[in-house]
Protein backbone atom coordinates (compact mmCIF):
# COMPACT_ATOMS: atom_id res chain seq x y z
CA UNK A 1 0.00 0.00 0.00
CA UNK A 2 2.71 2.41 0.78
CA UNK A 3 4.32 1.92 -3.25
CA UNK A 4 0.89 3.01 -4.20
CA UNK A 5 0.60 6.13 -1.84
CA UNK A 6 4.62 6.82 -2.97
CA UNK A 7 3.30 6.46 -7.13
CA UNK A 8 0.09 8.37 -6.22
CA UNK A 9 2.39 11.07 -4.92
CA UNK A 10 4.65 11.71 -7.40
CA UNK A 11 2.08 11.48 -10.19
CA UNK A 12 0.46 13.76 -7.97
CA UNK A 13 3.22 16.41 -7.71
CA UNK A 14 4.41 15.75 -11.33
CA UNK A 15 0.97 17.07 -12.68
CA UNK A 16 0.96 20.10 -10.37
CA UNK A 17 5.13 20.79 -11.69
CA UNK A 18 3.72 20.52 -15.08
CA UNK A 19 0.68 22.75 -14.69
CA UNK A 20 2.82 25.04 -13.07
CA UNK A 21 5.35 25.19 -15.74
CA UNK A 22 2.45 25.68 -18.38
CA UNK A 23 1.33 28.64 -16.50
CA UNK A 24 4.48 30.24 -15.96
CA UNK A 25 5.24 29.75 -20.01
CA UNK A 26 1.62 31.25 -21.20
CA UNK A 27 2.72 34.17 -18.48
CA UNK A 28 6.32 34.50 -20.08
CA UNK A 29 5.02 34.57 -23.79
CA UNK A 30 1.90 37.17 -22.95
CA UNK A 31 4.66 39.16 -21.43
CA UNK A 32 6.90 39.39 -24.13
CA UNK A 33 4.03 39.82 -26.20
CA UNK A 34 3.80 43.34 -25.06
CA UNK A 35 7.12 44.22 -26.48
CA UNK A 36 7.35 44.72 -29.71
CA UNK A 37 10.30 43.57 -32.59
CA UNK A 38 9.99 46.66 -34.56
CA UNK A 39 10.85 50.25 -34.12
CA UNK A 40 8.34 52.30 -35.47
CA UNK A 41 10.75 55.72 -34.67
CA UNK A 42 11.98 57.47 -37.57
CA UNK A 43 15.40 57.12 -38.28
CA UNK A 44 17.70 59.60 -37.14
CA UNK A 45 19.99 59.76 -39.76
CA UNK A 46 18.27 60.62 -43.28
CA UNK A 47 20.21 61.43 -46.90
CA UNK A 48 18.99 64.64 -48.09
CA UNK A 49 20.25 64.26 -51.84
CA UNK A 50 23.15 65.74 -53.64
CA UNK A 51 24.95 68.73 -52.56
CA UNK A 52 23.97 70.17 -56.67
CA UNK A 53 20.16 69.64 -55.19
CA UNK A 54 21.14 72.86 -53.10
CA UNK A 55 20.93 76.33 -54.46
CA UNK A 56 22.64 78.51 -52.52
CA UNK A 57 20.62 79.99 -49.77
CA UNK A 58 17.64 78.85 -48.21
CA UNK A 59 15.96 75.65 -48.79
CA UNK A 60 13.44 73.64 -46.74
CA UNK A 61 13.00 69.91 -46.40
CA UNK A 62 9.50 69.74 -44.76
CA UNK A 63 9.66 65.97 -44.32
CA UNK A 64 12.61 66.46 -42.18
CA UNK A 65 11.51 69.78 -41.20
CA UNK A 66 14.88 70.86 -41.77
CA UNK A 67 16.46 74.07 -43.25
CA UNK A 68 19.57 73.41 -44.90
CA UNK A 69 21.79 76.40 -45.99
CA UNK A 70 24.14 76.74 -48.49
CA UNK A 71 27.01 79.30 -49.39
CA UNK A 72 29.09 78.54 -52.41
CA UNK A 73 30.56 74.58 -50.80
CA UNK A 74 29.31 75.35 -47.32
CA UNK A 75 26.46 73.83 -45.47
CA UNK A 76 24.51 73.97 -42.37
CA UNK A 77 21.38 72.48 -41.03
CA UNK A 78 18.34 74.15 -38.98
CA UNK A 79 15.72 72.44 -37.43
CA UNK A 80 12.27 74.07 -38.46
CA UNK A 81 10.80 72.60 -34.95
CA UNK A 82 9.90 75.69 -32.47
CA UNK A 83 11.25 74.86 -29.08
CA UNK A 84 8.15 75.71 -27.31
CA UNK A 85 5.79 73.23 -28.47
CA UNK A 86 7.19 71.86 -31.57
CA UNK A 87 5.43 73.95 -34.21
CA UNK A 88 6.97 74.08 -37.49
CA UNK A 89 8.34 77.80 -37.91
CA UNK A 90 8.47 79.55 -41.21
CA UNK A 91 11.60 81.16 -42.70
CA UNK A 92 10.84 84.61 -43.51
CA UNK A 93 13.32 86.53 -46.07
CA UNK A 94 14.81 89.66 -45.02
CA UNK A 95 14.66 92.73 -47.38
CA UNK A 96 18.91 93.48 -46.39
CA UNK A 97 20.91 90.33 -45.78
CA UNK A 98 23.15 91.08 -42.27
CA UNK A 99 26.65 90.21 -41.72
CA UNK A 100 27.21 88.93 -38.39
CA UNK A 101 29.87 86.59 -36.28
CA UNK A 102 28.13 83.10 -35.17
CA UNK A 103 30.94 81.08 -33.04
CA UNK A 104 34.22 82.88 -34.44
CA UNK A 105 32.98 82.56 -38.18
CA UNK A 106 31.23 85.30 -40.03
CA UNK A 107 27.86 84.27 -41.00
CA UNK A 108 25.29 85.70 -43.74
CA UNK A 109 21.69 86.15 -42.42
CA UNK A 110 19.27 86.04 -45.43
CA UNK A 111 16.10 84.68 -43.21
CA UNK A 112 14.85 84.33 -39.77
CA UNK A 113 12.21 82.35 -38.48
CA UNK A 114 8.64 82.75 -37.02
CA UNK A 115 6.46 80.41 -35.27
CA UNK A 116 2.89 80.92 -36.61
CA UNK A 117 1.47 79.06 -33.45
CA UNK A 118 2.61 81.51 -30.77
CA UNK A 119 5.09 84.10 -31.84
CA UNK A 120 7.91 83.07 -31.06
CA UNK A 121 10.78 84.31 -33.30
CA UNK A 122 14.39 83.46 -34.01
CA UNK A 123 17.72 85.47 -35.85
CA UNK A 124 18.62 83.71 -38.88
CA UNK A 125 21.24 81.75 -36.85
CA UNK A 126 18.15 80.37 -34.48
CA UNK A 127 18.56 81.91 -31.88
CA UNK A 128 15.83 82.64 -29.92
CA UNK A 129 14.83 86.43 -29.41
CA UNK A 130 11.05 86.68 -28.49
CA UNK A 131 8.03 84.61 -27.76
CA UNK A 132 7.35 81.68 -25.41
CA UNK A 133 10.38 80.06 -26.82
CA UNK A 134 12.93 78.78 -24.23
CA UNK A 135 15.91 78.16 -26.34
CA UNK A 136 17.52 78.21 -29.89
CA UNK A 137 16.37 76.24 -32.81
CA UNK A 138 18.76 73.12 -33.06
CA UNK A 139 21.47 72.71 -35.40
CA UNK A 140 22.44 69.11 -36.96
CA UNK A 141 25.39 67.70 -37.91
CA UNK A 142 25.77 67.20 -41.98
CA UNK A 143 28.11 64.71 -43.28
CA UNK A 144 28.64 63.71 -46.96
CA UNK A 145 27.57 59.59 -47.79
CA UNK A 146 30.59 57.99 -49.13
CA UNK A 147 28.97 55.37 -51.46
CA UNK A 148 26.68 58.40 -53.86
CA UNK A 149 28.51 61.69 -52.23
CA UNK A 150 24.89 62.89 -50.58
CA UNK A 151 24.21 65.13 -47.74
CA UNK A 152 23.35 63.45 -44.50
CA UNK A 153 21.90 64.77 -41.45
CA UNK A 154 21.91 63.38 -38.24
CA UNK A 155 18.76 63.86 -36.27
CA UNK A 156 20.14 62.75 -33.19
CA UNK A 157 23.27 65.09 -33.30
CA UNK A 158 22.91 68.15 -32.00
CA UNK A 159 26.15 70.41 -33.05
CA UNK A 160 26.98 73.80 -32.04
CA UNK A 161 26.42 77.30 -33.94
CA UNK A 162 29.70 77.34 -35.27
CA UNK A 163 29.36 73.90 -37.32
CA UNK A 164 29.72 74.52 -40.85
CA UNK A 165 30.26 71.36 -43.33
CA UNK A 166 32.94 72.47 -46.25
CA UNK A 167 33.45 70.27 -49.21
CA UNK A 168 36.62 70.08 -51.40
Amino acid sequence: MSDDKARRDFLLNLGAGAGVLAIAAQAAASLRSLVPNVSYDAPTTVKLGLPTDFPDGLKFLPDQRLFVFREGKTFHAISAVCTHLGCTVRAEAMSQPEQTTVGGAPMRLTHRFACPCHGSKYTGDGVNVSGPAPKPLSWYELSVAPDDGQLVVDLAHEVAHDFRLTLA
